[in-house]
C-alpha cells in the first residue's frame, strides 16, 4: 500500500499542475459589462417595448402624451408593432402622471359600438381591462390612473388604478361589425367617445385629442443594437425605481446607465454592448423557438406566453417568492400590452409549426381548417406575421382573415378553410392570407369573447397543413 501511495505521489509531483490563466483587469471589466448588458436586455424588454412605441408617436406623428393616436382603418403592414390585430381598430393613449392623475373615461357599449381595452404601466403590468368584456362589462366608467404614492382622496364615481410608474398607456380596440367603409366609420365614431383628461380638470374636461396615424410607417419592433440601451436609459431617467427592481441599480451602472447621469458609452463600451445585444437576441430567439405549452395535447397551437409570465403580469407580481423576468422578457420580444384576466375578454393561440412540426415557409402553401361553431361571443381571426420581426408581413395586401369578414367563404358544414401562401388557390381569394416567399412566418389565432366550450376543450382547432400549391 505504501508503495502504491508513493508511486501516486511521485506521478502527481511529476505532472505539471494546469493553472488557470488569470484575467487581466481590462478583461474582467469587459466581461462584466457584457454579462450585465445581456441581463439588462432581458430585464428591460417590456419597458423598452413601451418606449419604442412612445418614441414613434413623438417623432413620427402629431400625437402627444396624454392624447390618443388611432389607425383610421384596419391595420396593414405599415403598422410594424408587434403581433397587432388587423381585424379591429386600434386607439392608443400614452399617459404621464407626473403632473397628477389622468382619467380614462370609457363609454358604455350600445348600438353605436363597443370596445375592448387594457391599461398598463410603463413596464406593461396590467392595471385593468375595460370595455365590453372588461371589469365594467360594457357599462363604461371613469378610471383614474394614479401616480406612484398618490394618497389624496378620489372623487366619488371614479375607479382608482394605482400605478407604480408615472408612464404607461391604454390600448383601446374598437370592435368592427365588418371591414366595410360604413362600419369602419361607425367604429371610429364610437371610439372617439372615449375621454382622456387630467383629474384636476374633471369639472370641465378639455376635448380629447385624437390623431389619425393610418398612413405613418410606424415601426416599434425591437431594435437589437446598442440603441436598445438608449431607450432603457430613458426609462431609468424618467421613472422612480420600483422596489422589486432595486437590485438592478448596480447592474445598470456597470454598463453606464445611472439615474441622474448621462448615458455616454465610449467606443469600446459601445462595441461590447453591440455584442451583448446580439447574444441576448440569439438567447431569446432560442427560447421562443422552443415553443410554449400546447393548448390541446399534442397540438402545435400553444399558449400565447409562458405561464409564469401570464400569472406575473395578471397579478402584478403578487407572489413575492417569484419574479418571472426571463418569461416576461421573452413575451415582450413578440407582443405588447398585458391583459389582467386573459380569457375573460380575449384569448390568443400561437403556432410556429405546421402539422408535421416544421416551421412555416412563405414560399410554400398551407391550409387551416377552422371547425364550425367556434365558441366565441364576438369573432375569431387568424393572422400571419413575419417570423423574425413578429410584425405584419411587409408588402402584402392582407394580413388576416376573420369571421367578421362578410366575404369569407364557408363550407356546407359551417367550417372555414383559410389558406396561407404566396398565391391564392383558385376560387379561394377571399379565404387567402398572402405570404412573402422570401420570409418565414408564424400564425396567431384570436378569440374575442371566448365561451366555456373553448376552455373545457369541447372544440379543437386542428394544426395547419402544408398543401400542394395550385
Amino acid at each position: 500500500m505504501l508503495r502504491i501511495l508513493g508511486a501516486a505521489l511521485a506521478l502527481l509531483c511529476a505532472t505539471p499542475l494546469v493553472q488557470a490563466q488569470p484575467f487581466t483587469p481590462e478583461q474582467l471589466h469587459e466581461r462584466a459589462i457584457h454579462r450585465r448588458a445581456v441581463e439588462a436586455v432581458i430585464w428591460g424588454m417590456p419597458a423598452v417595448n413601451t418606449d419604442l412605441m412612445r418614441q414613434e408617436i413623438l417623432t413620427k406623428t402629431q400625437g402627444k402624451v396624454n392624447q390618443f393616436i388611432y389607425w383610421g382603418r384596419p391595420l396593414d403592414w405599415h403598422n410594424q408593432t408587434l403581433t397587432p390585430n388587423p381585424d379591429t381598430l386600434y386607439f392608443m393613449g400614452f399617459f404621464d402622471t407626473k403632473d397628477g392623475p389622468m382619467v380614462l373615461e370609457v363609454p358604455p357599449g350600445d348600438e353605436g359600438g363597443s370596445l375592448n381595452g387594457n391599461i398598463v404601466t410603463q413596464w406593461q403590468s396590467s392595471l385593468e381591462d375595460v370595455g365590453l368584456l372588461g371589469v365594467d362589462k360594457g357599462a363604461g366608467g371613469k378610471f383614474v390612473i394614479l401616480p406612484p404614492g398618490y394618497a389624496n382622496p378620489i372623487p366619488e364615481g371614479y375607479s382608482p388604478l394605482h400605478s407604480d410608474t408615472y408612464g404607461g398607456y391604454a390600448l383601446v380596440r374598437s370592435n368592427l361589425k365588418s371591414h366595410g367603409d360604413a362600419d369602419v366609420v361607425a367604429s371610429i365614431a364610437y371610439a372617439k367617445r372615449v375621454k382622456f383628461y387630467p383629474l384636476s380638470q374633471a369639472a370641465n374636461p378639455p376635448e380629447t385629442v385624437f390623431t389619425d396615424v393610418k398612413d405613418v410607417d410606424f415601426d416599434s419592433t425591437i431594435r437589437y443594437d446598442a440603441s436598445f440601451y438608449e431607450h432603457l436609459d430613458r426609462v431609468v431617467q424618467s421613472e422612480a425605481w420600483i422596489e422589486r427592481d432595486r437590485a438592478m441599480i448596480d447592474q445598470l451602472r456597470t454598463i453606464g446607465i445611472e439615474k441622474g447621469k448621462p448615458f455616454a458609452p465610449d467606443d469600446s463600451t459601445k462595441a461590447i454592448l453591440d455584442k451583448a445585444i446580439g447574444e441576448a437576441r440569439e438567447l431569446l430567439a432560442l427560447r421562443y423557438d422552443a415553443g410554449f405549452p400546447s393548448f390541446w395535447e399534442g397540438s402545435h397551437w400553444t399558449l400565447p406566453a409562458l405561464p409564469a409570465a401570464i400569472d406575473a403580469q395578471g397579478t402584478t407580481y403578487a407572489d413575492k417568492s417569484k419574479y418571472a423576468i426571463d418569461a416576461r422578457g421573452l413575451g415582450y420580444t413578440y407582443a405588447y400590452i398585458a391583459i389582467k384576466r386573459l380569457g375573460a375578454g380575449q384569448f390568443y393561440l400561437i403556432s410556429i409549426r405546421d402539422k408535421d412540426g416544421n416551421g412555416y415557409d412563405g414560399a410554400k402553401s398551407y391550409r387551416l381548417s377552422v371547425p364550425p361553431n367556434v365558441p366565441v361571443d364576438q369573432y375569431w381571426s387568424v393572422t400571419a406575421y413575419d417570423r423574425e420581426t413578429h410584425a405584419l408581413i411587409k408588402g402584402v395586401d392582407r394580413a388576416s382573415r376573420a369571421s367578421n369578414a362578410a366575404e369569407l367563404q364557408k363550407n356546407a358544414d359551417g367550417s372555414v378553410d383559410i389558406f396561407f401562401g404566396p398565391k391564392a388557390p383558385d376560387g379561394k381569394e377571399s379565404n387567402w392570407v398572402p405570404t412573402d416567399p422570401a420570409r418565414k412566418f408564424e400564425l396567431m389565432f384570436r378569440l374575442y369573447g371566448p365561451k366555456k366550450g373553448f376552455f373545457n376543450k369541447a372544440w379543437m382547432l386542428p394544426d395547419t397543413e402544408k398543401v400542394a400549391a395550385q
